[in-house]
């Protein structure tokens, strides 16, 4: 993108405003992972209920940040979602019934399936933050979810994936849509 992409406009706010609101209303603690442009990031989330941990390491990979925020978590966590600062356009209904699903399962994993493509936000119980924890390269946390299917719930939306923004491209028909 030639410059930090969740900071770009996006319908009059940055882009990682629009996907932090979103998980802002139904979650009791949000922990944004940042990396040396944690500055710019606390700036464009003012006023929004959020902590921040800052990764020192993100040319690491996703997996570094997800370490990050794992590592931060408020003692007593029961579950966390992990969700994308360039995802803009989560549906509403997707983490309530991520937490629904957890409630009702208590699974140990809960993936959203969008028209049969399994994607983000996922959440994870406590059980597996020291997984989370480890993460190291820019896989993310797929490994954890793929390494034991039995303990993974998944929830299907009748929806495409929600698009996230890596090139000019995707940003430009987030602003047409």
């Amino acid at each position: 993108m030639g410059r930090q992409k969740l900071l770009l406009p996006l319908r009059g706010a940055p882009i990682v405003r629009w996907s932090v609101a979103a998980l802002a209303r139904h979650v009791d603690d949000l922990l944004v992972v940042t990396g040396a442009d944690g500055v710019a990031i606390r700036a464009a989330l003012d006023g929004l209920p959020a902590r921040f941990a800052e990764n020192p390491r993100p040319e690491a990979g996703q997996g570094s940040s997800i370490s990050v925020g794992a590592s931060g978590l408020a003692p007593g966590t029961e579950a966390v979602i992990i969700a994308l600062g360039d995802q803009p356009d989560l549906p509403d209904e997707v983490v309530p019934a991520l937490l629904a699903t957890w409630r009702r399962t208590r699974r140990a994993i809960v993936a959203p399936v969008y028209r049969g493509v399994q994607g983000t936000p996922v959440l994870f119980a406590a059980e597996v933050f020291g997984e989370l924890a480890a993460l190291t390269g820019d896989t993310g946390a797929r490994g954890v979810v793929a390494a034991r299917p039995e303990r993974v719930a998944r929830v299907s939306f009748d929806t495409a994936m929600p698009a996230d923004v890596d090139t000019p491209e995707d940003l430009a028909r987030l602003h047409v849509e």
